[in-house]
Parts: structure tokens; sequence; C-alpha cells
């Protein structure tokens, strides 16, 4: 199993970056994890847009669908050139109708995954956890049968973080504000509130993203290793973690 960042951002894409996006491959089939905005043309440096074989999101804020409109034109634009009519299931949670309709295109089809049972999507398994964010938004746990990689999505502090993420490889966390700072109304994380999440849940690995659009990122990696004493990556577009 192998998990690319694609985009790390919170909010709005840095310059020549994006938001929130994560390729995931394992045995030739790649599934994006949200398609926030710029994604589309970060992701082709990894892949082409019809070597996709699944989409999930986690929920339907801009910096983590944005492009999911585009995403459909490049199907809808390359089946023709290809004369082929390939569809690309997108998979989304159905709390919100006007989301979850927007992912049926001409050639892509909505799927809604039902939060309280595993999801199988080619050699994955997805379960969820709802999140504490002002939306509707899971976060995912995703194992290849083997290893597993923990996704908070978009969430401010929460304990149910704690065995749903115990002993995961790898831990992806929030991280849109730094220690002494509140993110509770805006539905986000500290480092520290991360990194106590990896610490108490025994992971192996953490890594920091949604990233803030101000301060010294490095900081935020030095605040939560007073937490947590294992394995801690910020995360940027062409990270890769192999498990």
């Amino acid at each position: 199993m192998k998990l690319t960042v694609i985009g790390c951002w919170g909010a709005y894409p840095a310059k020549d970056e994006a938001t929130s996006a994560y390729l995931l491959e394992k045995d030739g089939y790649s599934c994006l994890i949200d398609c926030g905005s710029g994604v589309l043309s970060r992701l082709q440096s990894f892949i082409g847009v019809k070597e996709l074989d699944a989409v999930i999101l986690s929920h339907y804020h801009n910096d983590h669908v944005a492009d999911i409109g585009v995403l459909q034109y490049s199907w809808l634009v390359q089946n023709s050139l290809q004369e082929t009519s390939d569809v690309l299931p997108v998979y989304g949670h159905s709390e919100d109708q006007t989301g979850f309709k927007q992912l049926t295109h001409q050639f892509t089809k909505g799927i809604a995954y039902d939060p309280e049972k595993e999801l199988h999507i080619g050699p994955f398994q997805f379960t969820f956890l709802k999140t504490s964010h002002p939306v509707p938004c899971y976060a995912m746990r995703i194992s290849d049968g083997n290893k597993s990689i923990v996704y908070t999505a978009d969430t401010s502090y929460k304990e149910a973080f704690i065995p749903f993420s115990r002993k995961a490889d790898l831990l992806i966390t929030d991280c849109n504000f730094y220690d002494g700072q509140n993110g509770t109304k805006a539905g986000h994380m500290t480092s520290k509130q991360g990194a106590q999440i990896a610490a108490e849940a025994q992971v192996k690995q953490l890594l920091l993203s949604h990233l803030p659009h101000f301060g010294n990122h490095e900081e935020l990696v030095a605040q939560a290793g007073a937490t947590f004493q294992g394995d801690i990556q910020l995360a940027h577009e062409g990270w890769v973690w192999h498990g």
C-alpha cells in the first residue's frame, strides 16, 4: 500500500500547490481521497486522470471537493478523445444531499457510503468515524489487510479518535492551528492535539496535514514532538508513505 500527498493546505492552496488530496495505491489500483482546490493539476504529476479507479470524499467543503467538477470534465474529454465510456465511481456520504448529488455527472457516478458499515474499494477496506466539524464529515481508517492508515479529515479534538486510531501504521491529522490556539469553533485541531491522539493510540507515524497559512510550520512539528515521541512528518506535495 502506497500513499502520496497531492495537496495538504487548509482553506485554499498556496502558490503552485493544492488543498486536501491523498493518492492511495496498491496492485495497480488507485483511489483518490478527497479532491480539493488545485488537485487536478497537481495530480497529473503522479498519475493520469483516467488512471484513477475511484475517489472517496470526507465531506463537501470546497477545500476537499473543489476539483470534483473539473475532474468530471476531464473524464468527459478523455472519454471522447479515447472513444470510451468509462465511469469513475465517486464515494461520499449522503447526509448532505446537495453535495452528494454533485458527484454524479456524465462519466462519474456518486455512490453513498454507509458510515456505520465497512466499505470495500478495490484492495482497500474503509471504516468511518464522524468528526467534530461544522458540516457532516467522516474520518477514515483504511486497511489493505496488512497495514492501516487513519485520516482524521477535518475535525476538532475528540477522544473517540484514540480507539479509532489504535496502533495505526500512519495517522494523518488535521493540523490547522498551533499549540495554544483554539480551533474548536472552526472544527480543526492543533499540533498538540493531533500528537496526543498519536501518543495515546500508539501509532507508528504521524503526518501533520491540512496546514495553516501562517506561522512557521516547523514549529508544528516541534510542538507535536513534545507530546508524541514517535516519527513526526510535515505533509508536502509528493510526500510518500509505503506500507
